[in-house]
C-alpha cells in the first residue's frame, strides 16, 4: 500500500479569510512531520496557509485533502478560489451552507469533521465555531490553538485550548494512529 494513503487524517479548521501565518505554518509543519494526512475546507485563509506549509515541508508523507463546497444554487460549481492551489485531493460536494449555517445538514462541515481522526481549530469565526461544535457533537478529539484567547473567545467553551505548538503536538500524540 502507498504509505501516503495509510496515514490517518487530521482536520484543521480556521478562518477562510485570515491566514494566521505563524499558527498555520506551525501546524502544517507539525502534521507533515507526524506523517498524517491534512484535511481542510479547501478555501482561503487558514486553509490555504496550513496547506501551503504542509505541502512545502520536505517531511510530508501524507496528502492534503480539501472538502470543496458548491456555490449556492449551483451544486456542480465550486465558489471562486476553491480548491486552493495546495489541495492535492479535492473532494467536490453539492453542499453550500457555511458560516452561521455550518451545522446545517447542507454544510460540508459534517464531512470535514467526520472524515478526521481529530480536529485542530485555529482562529476563525462562525464557520470554525460550528466545526468545533460538530466535533464535540460527534465525539471527535478537538483542540483550539491560539496563544491569544481573544482570537478564539467566540468558540464553544469547554474545548481544550493550546497556547503553543508543543501543546498541539502533545494533544495529537494522544490520538489513536498518530505515530508516537
Amino acid at each position: 500500500m502507498n504509505p501516503r494513503l495509510a496515514a490517518i487524517t487530521i482536520g484543521v479548521m480556521g478562518s477562510g479569510t485570515e491566514e494566521h501565518p505563524e499558527l498555520a505554518a506551525g501546524v502544517g509543519g507539525l502534521l507533515a512531520r507526524l506523517g498524517v494526512n491534512l484535511l481542510t475546507g479547501a478555501g482561503g485563509g487558514v486553509m490555504t496557509a496550513v496547506s501551503r506549509a504542509f505541502i512545502q515541508s520536505e517531511r510530508a508523507t501524507g496528502i492534503c485533502i480539501g472538502i470543496v463546497p458548491s456555490s449556492p444554487g449551483q451544486p456542480a460549481v465550486p465558489p471562486d478560489g476553491y480548491p486552493n492551489p495546495y489541495v492535492e485531493l479535492p473532494i467536490f460536494t453539492h453542499l453550500w451552507k457555511s458560516g452561521t449555517e455550518g451545522t446545517d445538514d447542507a454544510s460540508r462541515n459534517h464531512i470535514n469533521v467526520l472524515s478526521s481522526a481529530a480536529i485542530v481549530a485555529l482562529p476563525g469565526s462562525s464557520g470554525t465555531a460550528s466545526e468545533i461544535a460538530l466535533a464535540v457533537r460527534y465525539g471527535k478529539p478537538v483542540i483550539v490553538y491560539a496563544p491569544d484567547e481573544r482570537l478564539v473567545s467566540a468558540f464553544p467553551q469547554g474545548v481544550r485550548w493550546a497556547r503553543t505548538i508543543q501543546d498541539v503536538e502533545d494533544f495529537l500524540r494522544t490520538v489513536e494512529g498518530v505515530v508516537t
